[in-house]
């Protein structure tokens, strides 16, 4: 596999940035996703520029004009979650406001677009075959396994939330029996810099003995986690067969690029704090 392969894609709809990342997916004509960066925003140090979390300290008018700014680029509704490190999923339409306790969301609206910050964790997104509903999932290792937050239940994780909540809107308004579904997965921290305690490759080892080969043991009872990896057994395991984006290979880490990702790994240690980007998909 190509490194870095569906990181950025030659077509730029809208008005997006244009260090901005259009995903590489087969998705339908009238599904449209981006991925931001630290680029185009207002903030200040150390959240420069782009952050989109309202959480982390900085300003809230930067932090609106953030938000205006990707709203208008995008064309359509962003809903921000309250992210948990959990396995809720939430469904939206136009009426759904912020801050709703979530780590994934659904919708079959268009024009309201199903909305996941992340500084290290990994973003997923998903479409049916048809482009009729889109979801986005939060996947931080907690979220990931099952475990913490709000709707962990040891093993249930973020991502078999969402496609459960994904499968079942896509039912209820058509009939087709077998749904095909695209996945995506954005930039997050790499399997060179994800360091672990043995309890989280434990905890993700009992669900699956598979999951081991996407840890490698870097001594002192610490191992380096493959997040994508994980992820993409998750979402095979569920029947998800066509996965794009996030390889795993270095253009994808979000800790070894600083001026172009947040990384709370990184920048907390060294800054006290950090931004947050956004994974959005929508109808168009």
């Amino acid at each position: 596999m190509v490194a870095g392969r569906g990181l950025r894609s030659m077509l730029r709809p809208m008005h997006c940035h244009a260090d901005w990342i259009i995903p590489d997916w087969p998705a339908p004509a009238g599904v449209r996703a981006v991925f931001t960066t630290r680029a185009n925003g207002v903030s200040r140090a150390p959240y420069d520029s782009m952050n989109l979390g309202a959480h982390v300290g900085d300003s809230a008018g930067a932090v609106l004009a953030n938000r205006a700014c990707l709203r208008s680029a995008i064309g359509a509704q962003p809903v921000f979650l309250d992210q948990v490190h959990g396995s809720r999923t939430l469904v939206i339409d136009a009426q759904t406001g912020d801050g709703q306790a979530a780590d994934a969301c659904v919708t079959a609206q268009r024009k309201t677009a199903c909305t996941i910050m992340v500084a290290d964790c990994l973003p997923v997104l998903l479409t049916t075959e048809v482009g009729d509903v889109v979801a986005a999932a939060h996947a931080g290792w907690r979220g990931l396994c099952g475990i913490g937050g709000v709707g962990g239940s040891g093993g249930q994780g973020v991502l078999e939330s969402v496609y459960s909540s994904f499968i079942a809107l896509a039912q209820a308004g058509h009939a087709t029996t077998a749904i095909k579904t695209i996945a995506w997965l954005g930039p997050c921290i790499g399997p060179k810099d994800f360091e672990v305690g043995a309890e989280v490759r434990a905890a993700f080892v009992a669900a699956g003995p598979e999951a081991a080969a996407c840890f490698a043991d870097a001594g002192a009872g610490k191992f380096l986690a493959d997040l994508p990896a994980l992820a993409r057994l998750r979402l095979r395991a569920l029947g998800v067969k066509r996965i794009h984006g996030n390889d795993g290979s270095p253009p994808w880490c979000t800790v070894s690029h600083p001026s172009r990702f947040f990384s709370h790994r990184r920048d907390a240690a060294i800054e006290g704090a950090t931004g947050r980007m956004a994974a959005c998909v929508w109808l168009d």
